[in-house]
């Protein structure tokens, strides 16, 4: 058992010894290459290729990280949007023109038809964020998935690269060294020829000629695994990156036109809900204005009391019969009519020749006018069914 341990430890220190040994060869070969006294290989195009690929990868990066920020502004504007419709509902009063279907609104009960399905305000918004996500973000997320790994891979080709430019520059300094110790081999030095009988001279030049070629056999071996190494990593690079770079123009084309088709989706169905809100605060802002002239047209056909019997303010002009608010407009056709706009007050006047009145025609002159010019000359016919008597 202890055998084996001792094993599992030498196969360990072993290969710890051999990475230590590759990191140490490959910082000894930059070092030089950056001194200039060793080459170094470059392939212009390949690092074309690299600086595309950090691009492209920044810019993915980049997209992704905005479109999550996106994404929970979508999430935030939900919840606020909730909040102020809340806000609303707290606000409205009772008495309010639009209480019940303002109520149905903020509640979310307000229901349209479709794709033959009933949603309401929340599941829109549910929609738009889950639609964002399971198409553009999921669509970037698998796009850059694959970055790390190419990344990796580059980095890898980076130091197979240095380890090849090591031995190639290695086997070199040896294949130099082979041809001086042969030619020092041919010519024995006169001390080796005094200090050796002839017949161990041969056997210690046979010595030196296998240990040179051991080292050189060596040398030239792992600069084929080398090359080998470095060339399978850097054809399969040149490949990948090309297709990859090509890639970018497809996903961003997908990624943007599926939000912009969801956002045009979901922008039109929460327009027809912001309508109806806006029509309801139309239609309280005329109750509104309805009930304030009303008031003021009962104020002004009050009896006058005390000092107010001198204003010519409450003074009728002559053939007064009641007074009426339109409710449509009207525009006039002929000089004798009179043009209405809503909202407008109408003192009802009686025809000067009774027979001239038509079935469903009153005649009569703007409360306004009347107040300020105090002249019924611009008076004319209107149709009845246009105002309501006050």
């Amino acid at each position: 058992m202890a055998e084996t341990g001792n094993s599992g430890k030498g196969v360990t220190a072993g290969k710890l010894a051999i990475t230590v040994q590759k990191r140490l060869s490959r910082a000894q070969e930059k070092v030089l290459q950056k001194l200039g006294k060793a080459d170094e290989t470059r392939d212009v195009v390949f690092e074309e290729m690299v600086a595309n690929f950090n691009k492209q990868m920044g810019e993915g990066t980049k997209l992704q990280r905005d479109l999550k920020t996106y994404m929970t502004s979508v999430k935030t504007l939900h919840e606020s949007s909730r909040r102020l419709q809340d806000c609303l509902a707290d606000m409205y009063e009772p008495e309010w023109f639009g209480k019940e279907e303002m109520d149905a609104m903020v509640e979310e009960m307000i229901e349209k038809e479709m794709d033959n399905n009933l949603e309401d305000t929340d599941t829109l918004w549910l929609d738009f964020h889950q639609n964002i996500t399971d198409n553009s973000m999921l669509s970037i997320d698998t796009y850059l998935a694959q970055f790390p790994d190419i990344k990796a891979r580059i980095a890898k080709r980076d130091r197979k690269m240095v380890d090849f430019d090591s031995a190639r520059h290695h086997f070199a300094s040896l294949q130099k060294g082979k041809k001086k110790d042969e030619a020092k081999i041919a010519k024995p030095a006169a001390l080796l020829e005094m200090a050796a009988p002839s017949w161990a001279q041969g056997l210690l030049s046979a010595h030196q000629v296998a240990q040179t070629n051991l080292s050189y056999n060596q040398a030239e071996e792992e600069l084929g695994r080398s090359q080998k190494i470095f060339e399978e990593l850097n054809v399969e690079l040149q490949d990948q990156l090309p297709v990859l770079w090509d890639r970018r123009v497809g996903i961003y084309v997908n990624t943007f036109q599926s939000l912009a088709g969801h956002q045009e989706k979901f922008h039109k169905e929460m327009s027809k809900l912001s309508q109806n809100l806006n029509d309801i605060m139309t239609k309280l802002e005329e109750q509104r204005q309805f009930n304030e002239e009303a008031n003021h047209s009962k104020a002004a056909s009050s009896p006058p009391t005390g000092s107010e019997s001198n204003s010519s303010e409450y003074n009728l002009p002559p053939g007064f019969l009641y007074k009426v608010k339109a409710v449509h407009e009207y525009a006039a056709t002929d000089g004798d009519e009179l043009e209405l706009t809503i909202g407008d007050v109408v003192l009802v006047l009686a025809f000067d020749i009774p027979d001239e009145q038509d079935d469903g025609w009153l005649m009569g002159v703007q409360e306004s006018h009347w107040i300020q010019n105090k002249d019924i000359s611009s008076k004319g016919v209107f149709p009845e069914n246009f105002t309501q008597k006050l």
